[in-house]
């Protein structure tokens, strides 16, 4: 299991990335969350397989039907005691 952060840009608010995301993060049976920053980017954490994250990555640069992402930072987390369940949004 591994934890990962990401930091998504582009047009990624209002056009409802971070629903799309929670359902697509509860398809692929990761924990964690994901918000709205008041940049206006979205900011995402994840806990699973490496394979699924890197499936659940690949869904993240392409967001929603509406979004349009321009940029996709990935950070290594620590895996936190205790981990999360499910995946909200927040």
């Amino acid at each position: 299991m591994r934890a990962r952060r990401y930091l998504v840009e582009g047009r990624v608010q209002g056009v409802f990335y971070r629903a799309s995301t929670r359902d697509e993060a509860l398809r692929l049976g990761l924990d964690g969350w994901v918000r709205n920053l008041p940049d206006g980017r979205v900011e995402a954490w994840a806990i699973g397989p490496l394979a699924t994250l890197a499936e659940f990555e690949a869904w993240l640069r392409r967001g929603p039907q509406r979004a349009r992402v321009t940029a996709l930072a990935i950070v290594e987390e620590a895996l936190p005691d205790p981990a999360p369940r499910g995946f909200e949004i927040r």
